[in-house]
């Protein structure tokens, strides 16, 4: 995140439960997290089965869609700059 009015927002300030409790259902079960938050949520009600509130559910489904995006980003961010480096690597050998 960089400082106010350098072109990206400050992040959300999320408990640790929140935190720890998504880093769990990422990690058993990766293949089920998706992007969408209404998947999401369906997926964290059916692992925490009621143990927890609604509101905190809603949160670990909000936060494990954050960490989904921003795994997406990053992976396109790194496949611009490979492709970017590759037709930068071809613009060189053709000189």
């Amino acid at each position: 995140m960089v400082e106010p009015g350098g072109g990206e927002t400050l992040g959300k300030v999320r408990t640790r439960k929140v935190k720890v409790l998504a880093k769990q259902i990422k990690e058993l079960h990766g293949s089920k997290v998706s992007a969408s938050f209404e998947e999401n949520k369906r997926l964290v009600r059916q692992v925490l089965e009621g143990r927890f509130s609604k509101r905190l559910s809603n949160r670990v489904a909000g936060y494990l869609c954050a960490l989904v995006k921003r795994e997406l980003k990053a992976k396109a961010a790194s496949e611009a700059a490979a492709q970017a480096e590759a037709v930068g690597e071809g613009v060189s050998q053709q000189s």
